[in-house]
Order: C-alpha cells, then sequence, then structure tokens
C-alpha cells in the first residue's frame, strides 16, 4: 500500500511540475519567435528596398532564407496573394492572424503590430515603405523587451507553481 501511495505521490508532483514547465515554455517560445519575426521582416526589407523584387518573389525569398518555424506564414500570405489576386497585402496578413496567435504564441499586441504593418505595406513608395519597415522593427523590439521581462517574471512563477502545486495536492491527500 506505501508503494503505491508514494507512486501516486510521485505521478502527482510530476504531471503538476510537466504543466508548469509547460506554460512556462510558452513565455521562452514568445520571445523567440518574436526575434525570429524581425530577422523575417529584415529580409523582407532587404527584398524589397535594395533589391526591388516584387512582393511575391520577397515573400518567398523570406520563407527560404529566414527560420521556417516563423517564416512560412511569409509562404502562407504568398500563396495567398497568389490565389486571391484582386485583395490586398492587409488580407493576407488577417489570413494568417490567428495562426500568429496559435503557432507562434504571439498576444494580441503583437499581432495588431503585425497586421498595421499589413495595411502599409506594398501601398506607397519605396522610401515610405522603409519608414515602415523601421516603425514595426521598433515596435517589435519593444514587445521583445516585453517578452523578455515576461519571461523572466512569469517563467520562474509557472515553473514554482507546478512543483508547488504538486506538493501542496500531496499533502492535502495525506
Amino acid at each position: 500500500m506505501f508503494l503505491i501511495k508514494t507512486a501516486a505521490c510521485l505521478v502527482i508532483i510530476l504531471s503538476s511540475s510537466i504543466l508548469g514547465f509547460s506554460y512556462s515554455r510558452l513565455y521562452g517560445e514568445r520571445l523567440n519567435n518574436l526575434i525570429n519575426f524581425q530577422y523575417c521582416i529584415q529580409i523582407l526589407e532587404t527584398e524589397i528596398i535594395y533589391a526591388a523584387n516584387p512582393l511575391p518573389d520577397a515573400l518567398r525569398e523570406v520563407y527560404n532564407k529566414g527560420n521556417k518555424k516563423v517564416s512560412y506564414i511569409f509562404n502562407e500570405i504568398r500563396k495567398y496573394l497568389l490565389i486571391n489576386k484582386d485583395s490586398n497585402v492587409y488580407d493576407g496578413f488577417l489570413h494568417v492572424a490567428s495562426e500568429l496567435k496559435e503557432s507562434l504564441c504571439f498576444k494580441e499586441q503583437d499581432i495588431e503590430i503585425i497586421l498595421s504593418f499589413g495595411r502599409s505595406l506594398g501601398i506607397s513608395n519605396r522610401t515610405d515603405q522603409e519608414k515602415h519597415f523601421k516603425v514595426i522593427l521598433v515596435q517589435l523590439k519593444g514587445q521583445q523587451r516585453e517578452a523578455e521581462e515576461e519571461k523572466i517574471k512569469n517563467g520562474k512563477m509557472y515553473k514554482s507553481l507546478g512543483v508547488l502545486i504538486g506538493f501542496g495536492i500531496v499533502l492535502a491527500l495525506y
């Protein structure tokens, strides 16, 4: 009987700890994805401003050169624009907005920044586009700092809470 109780206690502590570590990991994923998304935006800026590539070609290059965990979003936008010839770039960004939240762990503020960039992409000349790229990179850098702070603060909290709740449940059961 003692062996069964001990095994049950270990399972409870282990499962609650895993749950806490899983929640903590989400904060790290958001941070990494924001960094990779910034890199993709820089590639897109290079392709549009300096290489003067058309938008579908530039989006393909972002997909090819960027981290595939994030850059596939740009390929999805490209596919959407090629299939829906009469839609604009913003519609392509709206098309992937739910994917940004679900797969990349982005918050609503992150998505709003990206959507506002999508509204301005492709509707003005290259010098204005360059300004829009600078603005989104500054905004994403701010979101990155916020994500770093949240990762430090909340990451430790969820890890600790997972372990402590497991011990609390075990103590309550005894």
